[in-house]
């Protein structure tokens, strides 16, 4: 998926969102273009602006030192709407599975480190990272957490399951038995019943390797089929739970790939599409030219050839022209930079546009502004960058000033909202995401 993930591990109507609101019956009926507004969470999606606001949780940031208590203080809880964790895997055996069973549900937390400010205890249920989303949930009632599964790292076995129809009604149904009912393997059933309000199915990518991943021309009516098949099975579940659940598709912004989704099929069976709107330029391109990794507009000095001229706007586009809703359409935000070494300082001396020795690292986007070096803006793209010419480091990166772009034009063109990537890359006093949240404000 996003390019921190690979170093760690190597997101319908704005009009109607009352009125769906109102019954999980009469949700459960609907299309699912029809339901992009279903429940929003902590912040600004209770104002009439219904925007959603879809932080990702990663599934190892405790091991860092990043808790979900965290989310509190630094303030980021209070606009979001909906809380990813990342990720479930999939087993051998098409169904899924934890990829990490003790920091999902089995390490204890201490007082200093939980939500509720209480110590597990041996014996309990449930522990780790889900029984930290229950007492989030406990806390902020309104807050949507949705499992996210797959992932650039855990995506291989997608191609396979979703090729026969008994292989995609195994997989969802192992999904549903976990991730809705609760029933994790080793813990009392139902154990993590409650927590999670549905599935952000994040395949990379149907019809392309992906990361190296099997894949097959088929995989284009597969993944629609695999979609339909979690649509009707959560929509079985909520007429006994009353409850209806959400199904979100993580999709590419590259054209190339995105031709390969059925997205009008698609588009009646999710809640909405999370377009990865990032990652357009980076380390993959040791020689350069430094460019934007996730630029809202073009900024035409760029030198790259027309074909690689990717920007945010243009992947909008992309998506209405192929049938779908504007409100079904929801961005996603790095909040991590790509940067490139060896970069001389150009006619303009910032680095921008000019060629490189090698590809850099991902830092986080508090790491960024502590970076040595001078910051840019360029107006046209919408991006800010950094260029340290002592050491020749070039970073193309989003700020507050971006993302608040960003949200405004979310606003300008009724877009579903936003995704970002992931809140651990956040400042402790939660800057970024307090930026892009106030700029969903639509209404003000």
């Amino acid at each position: 998926m996003r390019a921190t993930e690979k170093s760690a591990l190597s997101a319908r109507r704005r009009r109607v969102a009352a009125a769906i609101a109102a019954s999980a019956l009469t949700l459960a009926a609907l299309p699912g273009a029809a339901h992009a507004s279903s429940g929003n969470g902590g912040g600004h999606g209770h104002d009439g602006s219904g925007k959603q606001l879809v932080g990702y949780f990663t599934q190892w940031g405790i091991y860092s030192g990043f808790f979900e208590k965290n989310l509190i203080s630094s303030g980021e809880i209070s606009h979001l709407t909906e809380l990813d964790y990342a990720f479930s895997n999939i087993a051998p055996d098409g169904t899924c599975a934890s990829g990490d069973a003790w920091a999902d549900y089995q390490r204890p937390f201490a007082a200093n480190e939980s939500v509720d400010g209480t110590a597990d205890t041996w014996g309990q249920p449930l522990a780790g990272n889900f029984q930290q989303l229950k007492e989030l949930k406990a806390k902020y009632p309104h807050l949507k957490i949705v499992m996210s599964i797959g992932g650039w790292s855990w995506s291989g076995q997608f191609s396979g399951l979703a090729a026969t129809a008994a292989g995609r009604q195994k997989f969802v149904a192992s999904c549903i038995d976990q991730y809705i009912n609760g029933n994790i393997p080793g813990q009392p059933a139902g154990a993590a019943a409650g927590i999670f309000d549905g599935f952000a199915v994040d395949w990379e990518f149907p019809g392309e390797p992906g990361n190296n991943n099997p894949y097959s021309p088929q995989d284009t009516p597969n993944y629609t089929a695999l979609m339909r098949e979690f649509r009707n099975q959560l929509d079985t579940v909520s007429k006994s739970t009353r409850h209806r659940y959400l199904l979100l598709a993580n999709t590419s912004a590259n054209p190339a790939y995105a031709d390969k989704l059925q997205l009008p099929q698609l588009a009646r069976v999710v809640d909405w599409f999370n377009v990865m709107t990032f990652d357009y330029h980076g380390s993959w391109e040791p020689a350069g030219p430094t460019d934007f990794a996730s630029a809202l507009r073009q900024d035409p000095r760029d030198p790259n050839p027309p074909a690689s001229r990717y920007t945010v706007s243009q992947a909008v586009r992309y998506f209405e022209q192929h049938g779908i809703d504007s409100e079904q359409i929801s961005l996603s935000m790095p909040y991590y930079a790509h940067t490139w070494t060896g970069v001389t300082p150009g006619p303009n001396g910032d680095g921008l546009f000019q060629p490189a020795t090698a590809g850099g690292g991902t830092p986080n986007y508090a790491a960024v502004v502590a970076a040595p070096g001078t910051t840019y803006f360029d107006t046209r793209a919408g991006e800010p960058y950094k260029y340290d010419a002592a050491s020749g480091t070039f970073y193309t990166y989003d700020d507050p000033r971006s993302l608040t772009l960003k949200g405004r034009y979310i606003c300008d063109n009724d877009l579903a909202g936003t995704m970002v990537w992931s809140l651990d890359g956040d400042t402790t006093d939660g800057q970024l995401t307090a930026a892009l949240g106030n700029s969903l404000d639509c209404d003000d």
